[in-house]
């Protein structure tokens, strides 16, 4: 996806930051729409569709986790948390919730300009109509190689942005285990142990979606050493 025709909203009770980040985005190339608080953010959402939602995590009323969390039941958009909080297991929470990435403040603005393209390079790209699917079965659920999308019988299942590039990476080589490092790299992201903690969140809330029990991984399993594997029928 290219910035060209990528519409950002950002969600933030401070109008300082508010301004500043919708100038820096639309310098950028981006269309950007600002909301003030969760409240907004959901009336916004009722008209608008968004290919990317930055948001606060500290905000008075709902906070930037909760909303996250209450969007991740209808809606698949990207989220990124911007956080003043530091300490990994806010971040983790943040994750859990739904959210794609996080970037704790202070920040520079090139940061986040490179996690949003990072972002949005992830997003699956669309495929004609007319393309021949190849789809791989775990169990009762079958993924779609190229269209990215994931059924359980006539119901689709919702995936996130990245559990989508995560689904892909794996659909790419299946039987074969892929490293934590590995998957860090591949999702855009900044090496070190705490995206490898991430990674390993995202795994977790991707089981929950394809696994009959989650605690016992049958087809994304872990292989000790090595990383996670997809193991199809």
């Amino acid at each position: 996806m290219s910035t060209n025709d990528a519409h950002l909203m950002i969600v933030d009770d401070d109008e300082r930051i508010r301004s500043l980040l919708k100038k820096f985005l639309m310098r950028a190339g981006f269309l950007v729409t600002a909301a003030r608080d969760g409240a907004h953010a959901r009336r916004l959402l009722a008209g608008l569709d968004f290919d990317l939602i930055i948001m606060d995590v500290m905000m008075p009323g709902e906070d930037g986790v909760s909303l996250t969390r209450a969007l991740r039941e209808t809606m698949t958009t990207p989220i990124l948390l911007l956080t003043a909080k530091g300490e990994t297991d806010d971040r983790i929470a943040g994750l859990e919730a739904g959210a794609d990435d996080y970037l704790s403040k202070p920040f520079e603005p090139k940061e986040l300009l490179l996690r949003v393209n990072a972002i949005l390079r992830r997003m699956p790209d669309t495929v004609a109509e007319d393309s021949i699917p190849k789809v791989l079965h775990l169990g009762a659920i079958r993924y779609d190689i190229e269209r990215g999308e994931m059924w359980q019988g006539d119901d689709l299942i919702r995936l996130t942005g990245t559990e989508s590039q995560l689904m892909k990476i794996f659909s790419a080589q299946p039987g074969e285990p892929i490293s934590r490092a590995k998957l860090v790299e591949d999702l855009g992201r900044d090496r070190g142990q705490a995206q490898e903690r991430a990674v390993d969140v995202q795994i977790t809330r991707l089981r929950r979606k394809i696994e009959p029990n989650p605690k016992q991984p049958q087809y994304l399993q872990t292989v000790r050493g090595a990383g996670y594997m997809l193991a199809p029928d």
